[in-house]
């Protein structure tokens, strides 16, 4: 019980950034200071917990797992429409 404690307050602090984050993929419109590497990285990293708890450890911090990997996933499609804007 502890231990779903201490990861559910990881992901909240994890979750916490990715809104500004979009925020500001969107409004710059520009990948500067972005790599798609990392996003691609924490994605796979989301995609992991979350089959994690979907097989045999499901609990309701899945939901965290599935919002957080939803707004980077949402980062990645903004770092490939920001792509498309900056190319020549």
């Amino acid at each position: 019980m502890i231990s779903s404690f201490f990861e559910a307050a990881m992901l909240l602090c994890f979750g916490m950034a990715w809104p500004m984050s979009i925020y500001k993929s969107w409004t710059s419109r520009t990948n500067k200071e972005k790599s798609l590497t990392f996003l691609i990285i924490l994605f796979t990293g989301y995609i992991w917990g979350t089959l994690f708890k979907i097989t045999g450890n499901t609990d309701q911090i899945l939901f965290l797992y599935i919002l957080n990997g939803t707004m980077v996933f949402t980062d990645i499609l903004i770092y490939f429409r920001n792509s498309r804007i900056n190319s020549p």
